[in-house]
């Protein structure tokens, strides 16, 4: 009968105990996180760029905008996303799935073919010389998914957007200059260009926009 009890009054403990973990941790842990987010809503739904109540993009994720084959370009081009290359493309798919740090180091041949493509065609794209190109266009960031942009590259893009757009280069120019970030605390990291914003301050939307 001693024996019963014990097993009785165990059992019930444990009982207790896993109600009161359940609700503490299936109820009012997730409670908490969910009202902590509530905070700062924005950031907690993808922190995503809004134009005219359509998402053209995220604030955090720099995915390059392609224009299709033979049309005008009217966008400011990110960062090589994503760190390999298919054989017969320089760039990486411009897709936030192939944002993944490579193992090609500062003696790779492979990463010094990719960086001479992309120069190359940068180059042409945006009519300048190869050596005007910065060193930020033709590699990835340590993510592989960075929406900033160093001036330099935004500049060697204007003449090209302003051409496809319309619009007169000092009002893009004067949008870049208003989307240009400096220093972090006034020391920390370099100036820099967001292009999500960037380019929907232009007006561009996706084609699913409408």
């Amino acid at each position: 009968m001693t024996l019963l009890l014990r097993l009785l009054r165990q059992s019930l403990v444990g009982l207790v105990l896993l109600i009161g973990l359940t609700f503490l941790l299936g109820v009012l842990y997730p409670l908490a996180v969910w009202a902590i987010s509530r905070v700062a809503p924005d950031a907690a739904e993808g922190s995503a760029l809004v134009v005219r109540g359509c998402v053209v993009g995220s604030a955090i994720l720099g995915v390059d905008p392609k224009a299709p084959d033979g049309a005008p370009d009217p966008y400011f081009h990110a960062r090589v996303v994503g760190a390999s290359a298919p054989v017969n493309d320089p760039f990486a798919p411009g897709s936030p799935s192939a944002g993944l740090p490579s193992n090609q180091g500062p003696n790779s041949d492979t990463l010094k073919g990719w960086v001479e493509a992309r120069r190359e065609a940068i180059a042409r794209r945006d009519g300048v010389a190869p050596q005007d190109v910065p060193p930020d266009a033709v590699t990835g960031s340590g993510s592989g998914l960075d929406p900033d942009i160093s001036p330099a590259y935004a500049a060697i893009q204007i003449a090209r957007v302003a051409k496809a757009t319309g619009k007169p280069e000092r009002e893009i120019r004067a949008l870049v200059d208003e989307h240009t970030q400096g220093r972090q605390f006034g020391f920390l990291g370099e100036p820099r260009v967001h292009v999500p914003a960037l380019n929907a301050a232009l007006g561009l939307r996706p084609a699913s926009c409408g």
